[in-house]
């Protein structure tokens, strides 16, 4: 059985290869595209949040709320941009 670390880790290559699709289109919005990129910020940040959890206090990440809150403070952002870019989109597509 594969475990959840090596499934994690592998995970982001599929995700890199979508985001080198969508980087090339030019029907994405940049807004979302930068939410999506934000993501990795989100990954990049979690990693090092968790490791600090682990060795500092012994927990998982999600049992240390204020690097948990964090954590997912980055993620938040980037749906946040990711709603906003489509929601512009959408909005200039039926004004034409």
């Amino acid at each position: 059985m594969i475990s959840k670390e090596t499934l994690f880790a592998l995970s982001l290559f599929p995700y890199l290869g979508f985001l080198w699709f969508i980087s090339r289109s030019t029907q994405m919005p940049r807004l979302a595209l930068y939410g999506f990129y934000g993501t990795l910020v989100f990954v990049a940040v979690t990693i090092p949040a968790g490791i600090y959890a682990q060795v500092h206090y012994g927990k998982s990440l999600a049992n240390v709320d204020w690097l948990h809150g964090g954590a997912e403070f980055f993620l938040t952002l980037s749906n946040i941009l990711i709603v906003l870019g489509f929601g512009q989109a959408v909005i200039s597509k039926s004004q034409e």
